[in-house]
C-alpha cells in the first residue's frame, strides 16, 4: 500500500492576454502583491490563433508568459485562479468586458496544467469551480501536446519556452 505524501511545490506561470501594453504593465504589478516576484517574462507573443477573445477584447492581441519566483502548492492552484478571475474583472472595461485574460497554471517535472472553469472529459474537477486541463506532458526529453492541448500550446515556441521553464524549475 502506498503512502500519501504531498508533491513537490511547482513552477507558478500565468499567461496574460490582452491588446494594451499599459494593461498589461499594470496586470503584471497587480500579480506581484499576490503571488510575489516575477522571475520570467517571455517576449511579446502575437495571439492569433483564435479569434475567441476578439468580439470581448479587441484585435491585436498579444500573450506573454510569466513566471513567479516563488514555487507553489499544486492544491493552490483553485485559489489562484479566483484570484486571478478577480483582477481580471478589476481591469475590466466599462461595458464589463475583460481588457486582459490571465490563465494561471503550473509546471512541475512531469506536466503542464491550466486551471479553468469549463469542465470537460479530460479536465478533472479540483475545488471551488476550478478544473485542472492537462496541456502538455514531459516525455522523450520535450513537453509533448495531447490530442486536446490549445493550438497555440501546441506551437514549437511555446513548448521550447515551457522545457526553458522546466529547466530554471530543476534549478531551485
Amino acid at each position: 500500500m502506498g503512502k500519501p505524501g504531498e508533491p513537490r511545490p511547482a513552477k507558478l506561470f500565468m499567461s496574460l492576454i490582452t491588446g494594451e501594453d499599459d494593461i498589461f504593465y499594470q496586470g503584471m504589478e497587480e500579480l506581484k502583491k499576490d503571488f510575489g516576484e516575477i522571475d520570467f517574462v517571455s517576449e511579446k507573443l502575437p495571439f492569433d490563433f483564435t479569434d475567441y477573445y476578439a468580439q470581448e477584447m479587441g484585435e491585436n492581441l498579444f500573450r506573454h508568459f510569466i513566471t513567479f519566483e516563488q514555487l507553489v502548492s499544486r492544491d493552490s492552484l483553485p485559489d489562484i485562479k479566483l484570484i486571478t478571475n478577480r483582477l481580471e474583472e478589476k481591469f475590466g472595461g466599462s461595458g464589463g468586458n475583460r481588457r486582459i485574460n490571465i490563465d494561471p497554471g503550473y509546471l512541475c517535472l512531469v506536466h503542464v496544467i491550466l486551471a479553468t472553469t469549463k469542465g470537460y472529459a479530460h479536465r478533472p474537477y479540483l475545488a471551488k469551480g476550478i478544473y485542472a486541463d492537462l496541456t502538455l506532458i514531459y516525455r522523450n526529453k520535450s513537453f509533448q501536446p495531447l490530442d486536446w492541448t490549445y493550438p497555440d500550446y501546441r506551437q514549437e515556441t511555446t513548448i521550447q519556452l515551457f522545457n526553458q521553464i522546466r529547466k530554471r524549475y530543476l534549478e531551485n
